[in-house]
């Protein structure tokens, strides 16, 4: 039996913002899609690099990939890397960026010049989280089959970018389908791929998806936010959450992700790490590094 792992960390997914720029309106904002995060009193507040280091303090994280913080669409989606691009890289906090890009923009082509001018940005974001219940949903349906969004979506490739996605469990299989129909394009599933209805035929939808996703080789998966899938925190939900995960997609195609400061309101960074050695500790070596830290050096070109 391995050991729990005490190795190098990369988390693959954090954020940070500074609130007197006044470019995150959603962390005040009332919408459907929003409102189905919970209460956001607690992260009206500046989150920055040295936030993000105190609250990572004595776990090894080595390296941070930074997901676009919901940026104020109005503006130009090159402010946000720009801000990055000031922040203090010393302690390897944003190393790489996941950037926002509008797919269906049709200068599209000219904003992945100036976003790929920018050699930490490994990545593009999408959301495409639609829910039948209208308080759950964040786009309308079926956003993946719209031409304008796949001829955005070719265009990734040729920048040499990776697309993240917000989606849910509804989709599931247009997403298996798309990495199908994009064999060459690589696809980041969020957040467990946010198993959100946690009553049984919720969890097994979502089950079901993971494992439609997991068969492309295409698709790899953060294991991010867990915590907030298992609202009594037991360790065998937390564990079953984040081992149908790793069932579906394997170690080489899974990788830890915190998704702070958003997940402090229900587990600490630590208590995160904790749990997830926990559940690896039968792993071998090799598989636990994997997914601290190999899956997400390799996705996210981190030397």
């Amino acid at each position: 039996m391995a050991e729990e792992f005490r190795g190098s960390i990369i988390d693959t997914h954090h954020h940070l913002w500074d609130l007197s720029m006044e470019r995150h309106p959603w962390l005040f904002s009332n919408s459907d899609g929003v409102k189905s995060l919970g209460d956001l009193t607690a992260l009206q507040r500046d989150y920055t690099v040295d936030d993000y280091l105190q609250d990572t303090a004595g776990q090894n994280v080595v390296a941070s990939v930074h997901v676009e913080a919901h940026w104020d669409r109005t503006r130009p989606p090159l402010e946000e890397t720009q801000w990055l691009e000031s922040l203090d890289k010393a302690a390897g906090v944003a190393a790489r960026y996941v950037a926002f890009v509008p797919i269906t923009d049709l200068h599209l082509e000219r904003i992945l010049e100036m976003q790929a001018a920018y050699p930490r940005i490994t990545a593009a974001r999408e959301t495409i989280r639609w829910h039948p219940d209208p308080a759950k949903r964040w786009t309308p349906p079926g956003l993946v089959n719209d031409l304008q969004w796949r001829r955005g979506l070719k265009l990734l490739r040729r920048f040499n970018l990776a697309l993240d996605l917000m989606m849910g469990p509804y989709q599931a299989e247009e997403v298996a389908q798309l990495a199908r129909n994009f064999p060459d394009q690589l696809f980041i599933v969020n957040h467990c791929g946010t198993p959100i209805d946690p009553d049984p035929d919720g969890m097994g939808f979502w089950r079901q998806g993971l494992s439609l996703m997991g068969k492309e080789p295409n698709i790899v998966i953060k294991i991010s936010n867990f915590a907030a899938y298992a609202p009594n925190h037991r360790f065998e939900t937390l564990r079953d959450v984040i081992m149908q995960c790793i069932d579906a997609f394997g170690v080489d195609r899974s990788m830890f992700g915190s998704n702070y400061p958003l997940s402090q309101r229900t587990m600490s960074f630590a208590q995160q790490c904790d749990v997830l050695r926990r559940v690896l500790s039968s792993f071998s070596a090799d598989e636990q590094r994997a997914v601290f830290h190999d899956t997400a050096a390799a996705v996210y070109r981190i030397g």
